[in-house]
């Protein structure tokens, strides 16, 4: 049983000097209950309380953390761009280096333009395509989260799922009736909105593997036909792969599914766990971007030296070893072992698994899209986040979102976790 008297004096400061005492929703608990715990270090595939205790971590900063916590090579870069300065407003040669490093992991890419998180690459991306074409509306999928930005709120994912509200006061009206909101997998619904609105769409934005709704697959075939529709109909074809790039594989989901869109967006993993975004594409679309077109984004710490040395760090080390081949067989065998903690127990759960990202949902039938998803057994869930909490396992405090494993995670902290779930479902 973990400790919490430190946790919870700092969250009882924290909640009279920050909204909910957390600076990003879903880490208040909310929707499992009980008050957050604060975290003091971390290394390798765990990380410390402020009261002492070690837990085994399968969030990893919620994506960026694929080589596990304060990896020597990526602490090492990082001290080292500081000795030179922490941000200079004027281009460095670690902002040339990244952009060719994603160019030669993600083929489809010609051109990148780096900024400060998924949101803003989001963002940005959307209102790229909507330039390039002159159009104004664009597609998204419910349960599908691309930031929070205005014209993504629309039945978004994430911690936006947390409170039951998948939308946000603040959005005006007249900015959420341009985005279009489908279920995902539906390849008859994606018809029929090019249909409604023939010449009217910019662009089509989907997580290709959605994240933030727990995790759910594309269809056999689903992808495809978007490639194929958006094309047809001159729409901008964005993936969001601010979690999934460089994850699922080298070159991210659309390496792994053999897709190539127009645009994708990329977080987490480039930034080796500081503040990073990126979008990038094709060559001819991406030159509508200031300076060259009509497109504005800036940002003064686009391309920030600390966050492009400890993302340049990651990716090489990506790249130099077998760490897709590790994480896939870690995945295997912590998807073998928690569905046969569940079977033992006779607790129906569906289990959904890409590389190393995962979800576990407490229903028996198969989860293809949000609509599915919010049928699990949300209290059962509950019962588990702090029955494994207490066995020294942290998964994601929500049922809506996605586990990840890293090369750090061993052998045994997988055979720990197994273990742990097969006592806890026992008690659910």
């Amino acid at each position: 049983m973990i400790s919490r008297a430190k946790s919870e004096a700092l969250f009882a400061e924290s909640l009279q000097h920050i909204p909910g005492g957390v600076n990003s929703p879903v880490r208040a608990f909310r929707a499992v209950g009980g008050q957050p715990f604060f975290v003091q270090s971390a290394k390798g595939a765990r990380v410390t309380t402020v009261d002492g205790d070690e837990l085994i971590d399968y969030v990893g900063t919620w994506g960026p953390a694929i080589l596990g916590h304060s990896h020597p090579k990526i602490i090492s870069a990082v001290k080292a761009a500081a000795d030179h300065g922490t941000s200079f407003g004027i281009p460095n040669p670690f902002e040339v280096t990244m952009a060719r490093l994603i160019k030669s992991l993600v083929p489809n890419v010609d051109k990148v333009r780096m900024c400060n998180s998924g949101t803003e690459a989001c963002m940005s991306a959307i209102r790229l395509a909507r330039g390039f074409t002159r159009r104004d509306k664009f597609i998204k999928f419910d349960g599908c989260y691309h930031g929070h930005a205005d014209g993504l709120l629309v039945k978004a994912g994430s911690g936006a799922l947390t409170f039951g509200n998948p939308d946000s006061a603040g959005v005006p009206a007249d900015t959420a009736k341009h985005t279009l909101v489908l279920p995902f997998n539906d390849i008859e619904a994606l018809k029929a909105s090019f249909a409604a609105n023939r010449g009217e769409i910019a662009a089509v934005i989907i997580e290709p593997v959605p994240g933030n709704g727990g995790l759910y697959l594309p269809r056999p075939g689903y992808l495809e036909f978007l490639r194929q529709i958006t094309a047809e109909q001159g729409a901008v074809l964005i993936f969001d792969e601010v979690m999934t790039g460089f994850r699922l594989a080298p070159g991210g989901a659309q390496e792994r599914f053999g897709i190539r869109p127009d645009l994708s967006c990329f977080g987490k993993i480039i930034g080796g766990g500081l503040p990073v975004g990126a979008f990038g594409g094709r060559g001819d679309i991406m030159d509508y971007l200031a300076p060259l077109g009509p497109v504005y984004q800036a940002g003064t710490l686009s391309g920030n030296p600390l966050a492009m040395a400890a993302g340049i760090a990651a990716l090489e080390e990506l790249r130099a070893g077998d760490a897709y081949a590790q994480l896939e067989a870690k995945g295997a065998a912590l998807e073998a072992g928690l569905r046969e903690a569940a079977m033992s127990a006779g607790i129906p759960v569906t289990f959904n698994r890409c590389g190393s990202m995962f979800c576990g949902y407490f229903r028996g039938e198969p989860v293809w899209n949000l609509a599915d998803a919010m049928k699990s057994d949300r209290e059962r869930f509950k019962k588990y986040f702090h029955g494994m909490l207490a066995e020294g396992v942290y998964f994601a405090p929500s049922q809506f979102e996605a586990g990840f494993l890293s090369t750090a995670h061993t052998e045994a902290d997988i055979a720990h976790t197994v273990q742990a779930a097969a006592r806890v479902m026992k008690t659910l």
